[in-house]
């Protein structure tokens, strides 16, 4: 068989069943073996942005990669902003990337680039295939890079001549090497700290923020007196009535910095020390206080649920009974919308076992503490800043868990950019309601024009931060891709249009025009 052939064999012997693709005339033999083998799932996006968001959504939901597709170096660069949300995020991913045949390379060809070049950033790894001999177990040992720890972005670069050729043999990628242990040194540091009488934060991320580990964690609160809180951005926090409820740092450089101002001892489970996401004239870029003492128990790949039982045992804290969410929910909100009705209309109306994707950058402010008595669901953030993901995060998490109502909660100015996923949930028909909050406007810039101390703004300033002139019109945008949606004004016609979308299967958008 081909190199292609074998690659698309190896992918499925080694459980990795589906494919995001855009492919392109290099890639023409890769897809055809996609056509050939059996138990491969194909998705097309109509944009790289939403093929690597995509992945990221599933690998988040599937706990496992999937497989991208992508046209050379331009086509990997097109989707490189939600490749680093991936990254951030510590989503497990195979990239495969097509490249010129091998003896087309000197000719500097229209499409010629440096491919490692675009994906080294973005990458944990990267091997380009010199012969169809090579592809299979080259693919293989992507696999098995993707699935190492928390989760790792591999990029295989696929000539044309390796895809056609003959000589390829199947192979199935090793497993990866266990999750490390943390040292006994760290956490009995940890334990010290916990137990020294003074103010203690777990800072927590990654798996950490799984329920088991949650549970775990909540016990050495409950003994301990701790609190608990995580990262303003994190690829999947498991939440809701019943579980362990935690606290994620403010996004706001003030507030952080009130959140953290008495703390003595930071404890970082797979967590970085908190940061400002941009320096601010005049404010700190680090935002514990001064003196705090600052202690890691895990790295983000390491085994964080072993790491939280042994210190659970070390504070003497196994028996402890954690402090579970109470069930509560808002209720839905009348009258004209704004952040607050926003936020009580999403409260009202999470469902149970739902996975809420949210890229809502200015409205979702006020979610968090709005939705932390609904019923279990998995949360997902935007985790690198690079806006754009939310929409194919939710194509792929709809992907992973087709029994599950997913809830997008996007911004106009962010749903921009891969609009085109909606096209991909249509074909696909995936249980997806998009919720748009349309204030016109790049909000959160106007904000940050203020932070940074840019003063007076004017005509053209403002205008490269307003989305009018011409309105943009969600709902006619998603009908034109296949999507039945409507507009919301109130509070009472948001809720029963979330209460439609999430009872009726297929996609479904809201545009709700609110003021921010």
């Amino acid at each position: 068989m081909n190199g292609a052939e074998s690659l698309v064999r190896t992918l499925v012997a080694s459980d990795v069943d589906v494919c995001f693709t855009n492919p392109g005339t290099s890639e023409m033999h890769f897809v055809a073996a996609l056509d050939r083998v059996d138990g491969m799932r194909c998705v097309l996006g109509l944009f790289e942005g939403v093929v690597t968001g995509a992945a990221d959504g599933y690998a988040r939901m599937a706990d496992k990669p999937a497989a991208t597709l992508l046209h050379l170096g331009p086509g990997l660069g097109n989707g490189i902003a939600n490749l680093h949300n991936a990254k951030k995020a510590y989503s497990p991913m195979v990239n495969i990337v097509g490249e010129h045949a091998t003896y087309h390379i000197e000719h500097d060809a229209p499409l010629t680039s440096d491919i490692e070049g675009v994906a080294r950033p973005m990458s944990d790894w990267i091997k380009t295939s010199t012969s169809a001999a090579d592809v299979a177990r080259d693919g293989a040992e992507a696999i098995t890079i993707a699935r190492t720890g928390q989760g790792k972005i591999a990029t295989l670069i696929l000539p044309g001549d390796t895809a056609w050729n003959e000589g390829g043999e199947p192979t199935v990628a090793a497993p990866p090497p266990a999750r490390e242990k943390v040292s006994e040194e760290s956490l009995r540091a940890a334990a010290d700290a916990l137990t020294g009488g003074k103010q203690t934060v777990l800072f927590l991320t990654a798996s950490a923020l799984r329920e088991d580990a949650l549970h775990l964690a909540g016990r050495i609160a409950e003994k301990t007196g701790c609190r608990l809180l995580c990262q303003t951005s994190n690829g999947r926090l498991q939440r809701g009535a019943g579980r362990v409820s935690i606290s994620k740092l403010p996004y706001p450089v003030d507030m952080a910095l009130g959140a953290l101002k008495d703390v003595d001892n930071l404890i970082l489970v797979g967590a970085k020390p908190p940061v400002a996401f941009f320096a601010y004239p005049n404010k700190p870029n680090v935002l514990t206080p001064e003196g705090c003492n600052v202690l890691r128990v895990s790295w983000p790949d390491d085994d964080h649920l072993d790491a939280l039982a042994r210190l659970a045992d070390l504070v003497n804290a196994t028996g402890s009974t954690p402090l579970l969410q109470a069930a509560h929910r808002p209720e839905p909100a009348k009258g004209v919308l704004d952040v607050d009705k926003l936020a009580a209309c999403i409260g009202a109306n999470i469902p149970e076992n739902g996975i809420v994707v949210n890229e809502a950058v200015t409205a979702g402010r006020g979610f968090h503490a709005a939705t932390l008595g609904c019923p279990p669901h998995d949360w997902l953030d935007l985790t690198g800043g690079a806006i754009g993901d939310g929409i194919p995060m939710s194509v792929g998490a709809a992907i992973a868990c087709p029994d599950r109502p997913v809830l997008c909660l996007e911004g106009d100015g962010s749903g921009m950019y891969t609009l085109q996923g909606l096209w991909t949930m249509a074909r696909e028909n995936l249980n997806v309601t998009v919720v748009i909050f349309a204030n016109r406007s790049y909000a959160i810039l106007r904000h940050e024009l203020t932070n940074v101390g840019a003063e007076n703004p004017g005509r053209k300033a403002i205008d490269m931060l307003t989305l009018d002139r011409p309105t943009l019109d969600w709902v006619d945008m998603a009908r034109g891709m296949g999507v039945d949606a409507a507009k919301a004004t109130t509070g009472e016609e948001l809720d029963a249009l979330l209460k439609r979308g999430l009872s009726t299967p297929g996609p479904f958008l809201i545009e709700a025009i609110y003021t921010p």
